[in-house]
This record gives C-alpha cells, structure tokens and sequence, in this order.
C-alpha cells in the first residue's frame, strides 16, 4: 500500500511517541506553533510534549497498532489500539492531525476504553 506522505508522519509520530522517543517525534514531525485540544492539557506543544514524556516514563511498555488511517487533504485521521502494558485491555483512540509543509500544526485525540464485556460480537476493531 502507497502511503502519502503526511499519513506516514502522522503514523510515524504515533510509532515514535508509543516508543517513548517523544523529543525525536516534536523534532521530526512537530511544527513550532503546534495548536492541540486534548483539554487536560495547555494547548501549546512544549505542554503537551512533557505530558508525553511523563507518560512514557509510567508507562515504558506502552503498545500502539494502527488500524485505520484515513486522509482528506492537509487532515489525517488515525484510528489505533493503544495499550499501557500487555495486560491492559486498552482503548481505541482517534488522533486527528492537520498538517502544514509535512509538519503536523493542529491535532486532536479522542479515546474509548476497551471494556471487559460487550454485547457487540464485532468488537471495537
């Protein structure tokens, strides 16, 4: 499959933050202006960077697999199973990203835990 290239640097910032090579991330990918809303956080990019990083550190087995990621125009979607650790059942996550000359300038995330029980036989993938 043939890859655009922001779909492979949203992809690829994804890979790296799982990885917990958060500043390599900011640096390859990240615009200096970065606007995002995740609301727990200040929007800026240097907020968002050190939250990242905090979480690498509690969480250095974290594990990421795309399932879907979807293009239109400067926009791309990314839908994954993230997991904290092998045993965590996870949560589905969007992360949203707007790019501007290949560098992601404005990004959302939304997340749905995985529960332990459903009723719906296809899952959350």
């Amino acid at each position: 499959m043939n890859e655009s290239p922001n779909k492979e640097n949203a992809i690829s910032f994804l890979q790296m933050v799982a990885a917990g090579k958060i500043r390599e991330a900011y640096k390859r990918h990240i615009a200096p202006d970065l606007r995002h809303h995740n609301p727990y956080f200040e929007g800026d990019a240097e907020s968002l960077m050190v939250a990242m990083e905090k979480n690498a550190a509690e969480t250095p087995n974290k594990a990421l697999e795309v399932k879907h990621a979807i293009e239109d125009g400067n926009t791309v979607a990314v839908h994954s199973h993230i997991r904290q650790n092998p045993e965590d059942l996870g949560a589905a996550v969007i992360h949203i990203f707007r790019f501007e000359g290949g560098k992601i300038v404005e990004m959302w995330d939304v997340g749905q835990a995985i529960p332990e029980d459903s009723p719906n036989v296809n899952g959350m993938f």
